[in-house]
């Protein structure tokens, strides 16, 4: 589904040709949380290599980037991080020129990982279109000038909201498309499928470009695309 002109969400990712974006995978959350006596089996890795399998249909990305918060750990890389995020980036280099990451808030250990595959670790990156240029950035920190810009991508927030029917409430992932300064933002959903991600409805934000909630269009994230209106709307 195309949100701004030449920017399509394909599943979890945008697609703006040739460029495939995904971000705040958390590769090593399981064994986090494992850590701290919550027993819940390690499945997420699998099933993101099929997600992304999918997602990788019918397309070819020159460049891949991953907008921040490639793996879990602030101080440390797990052994699990290790494993599988050679495995990811192995995986995604099959499948386009080239891989780049983009520094999320997650990130301070990510030296050694991208030094073993020799991608490029940046704090932001740009993408230039037809329509003006794009920055990708993770969303943890705004910088000083965003004035060169057509549309900012972020992540960070993991944004998604719950959907009521009866008694039953179910939190499913959702992107955020709104404004900052009048540039056009979108807030990217987590790759991280463990969880669903912060419910924007009724938890603090944590990205500080999301100034304007209300009026940020929601699209949610199913069996496919599904455009939810305005935040305000779903509140009342």
């Amino acid at each position: 589904m195309e949100i701004l002109k030449g920017i399509e969400i394909r599943d979890l990712a945008l697609w703006i040709k040739p460029c495939l974006i995904i971000g705040d995978i958390h590769i090593g959350y399981e064994e986090a949380l494992n850590k701290q006596g919550v027993l819940i089996p390690r499945f997420q890795f699998k099933e993101v290599l099929e997600r992304l399998e999918r997602i990788l249909q019918g397309i070819k990305p020159k460049k891949i980037l991953i907008n921040g918060d490639l793996k879990h750990e602030f101080g440390t890389i797990s052994g699990q991080e290790w494993r599988h995020t050679l495995q990811l980036l192995d995986f995604l280099a099959k499948h386009c020129g080239e891989v780049v990451l983009v520094k999320g808030n997650h990130d301070t250990v990510l030296g050694p990982i991208a030094e073993k595959r020799k991608v490029k670790v940046v704090d932001y990156a740009e993408i230039e279109s037809k329509h003006g240029k794009m920055l990708v950035i993770h969303g943890d920190r705004i910088p000083e000038d965003v004035s060169p810009y057509w549309t900012i991508i972020t992540g960070h927030e993991h944004p998604a909201v719950s959907l009521k029917e009866g008694p039953r409430v179910e939190l499913v992932k959702c992107f955020l498309v709104g404004k900052y300064k009048r540039k056009n933002l979108i807030v990217m959903p987590s790759f991280n499928l463990v969880v669903e991600g912060h419910d924007i409805l009724k938890e603090r934000l944590y990205n500080p470009f999301i100034e304007d909630l209300a009026n940020m269009v929601v699209y949610v994230v199913a069996d496919k695309v599904y455009p939810f209106g305005k935040v305000k709307e779903l509140i009342r």
